[in-house]
């Protein structure tokens, strides 16, 4: 192989990775891994196209396994199947749900022709397509409160998991239409937790996290299930928390979790950060009633060594965090991009798409995504492609066309912007009564020259002005207080 130029210092490294394609340096499937990981692309996203037919928040997007379709459910209690290349629409239909639909995702190895969907209203659903785009809905269980999400299993056409605001956490097989109740997961005060997500380890898929109302990420493990009752599935193989939250003095929850391809653990904090966790982080089965000496193994129980591919502080193993956006508004999800989930991306508040490099926590792009917020955003499975959704009624489809790069972020301008969309637009009597309070503990730690009076900011609940967000591409939505997003 010839050597590289003299020169080639000063060319890009996509260009130098061509160049080393062209002389057979990279395999095709190599050379496409590589480039669809390229940091150059990801500075060069911008909105391809916006789907527009729904008629209320997207609350959530997912694409199908080839990644020619994308799957969006909204308020409006439709499910749309788009086409989202070409931006059209391929089967829309009436999701069976009597409230918002929260997730809607496709099941494996089904043809794209069988959907699992949950929603504010308990409900999980099945949706099967059949001959001339007809579609069958059927109920398979509920929850007492709102669902959030669904954990699909990566191998499985038949079976997954469903989370809910009260606490259970169930095993659905489609062959039976059964749902089987694992466990209800509570406090250490005997409350229940409250469950805001659910996601399986695609390295080891009898593994599974679930988060909720306070500060711990919970992995269990589904093969202590037994189904004569005589079972310990509910207690957790693992919990997952960053050590300043654990003194029990921090009021937050996490909204949502992933798992990456290597067995990270991605968890997303209300009012709070994102963090990353390999098992050597692991606090334990038992930590929120003992804080243990040392951490133990997800599979073995085995204490890990102080050795880690992530940062340390001193002699404590801490995980990687990432900052810059913020999540108090509304529940979002988080997640990783690229072929090997080498970015981390997330909504915010203030209506911006965050992705970071995952292996330092440098935020390269904060897009402006939402009028209000986003919630959502899914990554293709094959190419360079993002979907993302939030409070307007649309999904914006992200590719990296534009001709040039985005400047750096300058993280210290977001912090400033962002103090300004804290506060929540709500439906339900509940949310403002939450939100009052989440005020009057933000004003009793934050500075008083930076938090407002709690009076002006109950006020300023009343009285937003919704005209002052703007979105680069224009289209808006309207007033999203007509949405529960809480």
């Amino acid at each position: 192989m010839k050597k590289i130029p003299t020169r080639a210092a000063d060319f890009s490294p996509g260009v130098l990775d061509l160049w080393h394609r062209e002389l057979g340096g990279f395999t095709p499937q190599a050379f496409a891994r590589r480039f669809g990981a390229s940091e150059d692309l990801v500075m060069r996203f911008r909105i391809y196209r916006k789907l527009d037919n729904h008629r209320g928040c997207v609350n959530t997007v997912s694409f199908n396994a080839d990644g020619d379709i994308l799957i969006s459910g909204s308020d409006d209690q439709k499910v749309i199947l788009w086409d989202w290349d070409a931006g059209y629409i391929k089967l829309s239909f009436d999701s069976g749900h009597s409230n918002n639909v929260f997730h809607a995702r496709f099941m494996p190895y089904t043809d794209d022709r069988t959907i699992v969907t949950c929603a504010a209203d308990g409900q999980v659903r099945h949706a099967e397509i059949l001959q001339g785009g007809k579609v069958a809905t059927t109920l398979l269980t509920n929850h007492v409160g709102r669902a959030h999400k669904l954990g699909i299993e990566p191998g499985s056409p038949h079976t997954f998991y469903s989370c809910g605001e009260d606490g259970v956490v169930q095993h659905i097989d489609l062959r039976t239409k059964n749902a089987t109740k694992l466990f209800t997961c509570t406090l250490d005060d005997g409350e229940v937790n409250h469950l805001n997500a659910i996601a399986i380890n695609p390295s080891s898929p009898n593994l599974f996290a679930i988060a909720g109302t306070d500060v711990y990420a919970r992995v269990y493990d589904i093969r202590k299930y037994k189904s004569d009752g005589s079972t310990d599935c509910g207690y957790p193989s693992n919990m997952f928390c960053p050590l300043h939250l654990i003194d029990g003095d921090h009021d937050t929850g996490i909204t949502g979790v992933a798992f990456s391809d290597q067995g990270e653990l991605l968890t997303s904090y209300s009012d709070e950060h994102i963090y990353l966790f390999t098992k050597d982080h692991g606090l334990g089965p038992r930590a929120d009633r003992v804080f243990p000496e040392s951490s133990l193994d997800v599979d073995t129980g085995v204490g890990p060594s102080l050795a880690s591919p992530l940062s340390q502080s001193g002699n404590q193993i801490v995980p990687q965090i990432f900052k810059g956006h913020t999540n108090c508004e509304t529940v979002k999800g988080v997640g990783f991009f690229g072929p090997n989930c080498e970015y981390v991306t997330s909504g915010s508040d203030c209506g911006r798409v965050f992705i970071w490099r995952k292996r330092d926590g440098k935020l390269l792009r904060a897009m402006k995504g939402d009028k209000y917020a986003v919630n959502c955003i899914e990554a293709h499975p094959c190419t360079p492609v993002i979907a993302t959704s939030g409070i307007e009624n649309d999904v914006k489809i992200w590719t990296p066309t534009a001709l040039e790069q985005s400047s750096p972020v300058k993280l210290e301008e977001l912090e400033c912007k962002n103090q300004k969309t804290r506060f929540l637009r709500f439906a339900l009597p509940e949310d403002m009564i939450a939100q009052i309070f989440a005020l009057q503990r933000m004003q009793s730690r934050a500075d008083d020259n930076h938090d407002p009076d709690l009076r002006d900011a109950i006020m300023h609940l009343r009285n937003r002005d919704h005209s002052d967000g703007d979105s680069e591409d224009g289209d808006t939505s309207a007033n999203p207080g007509d949405c529960i997003v809480n």
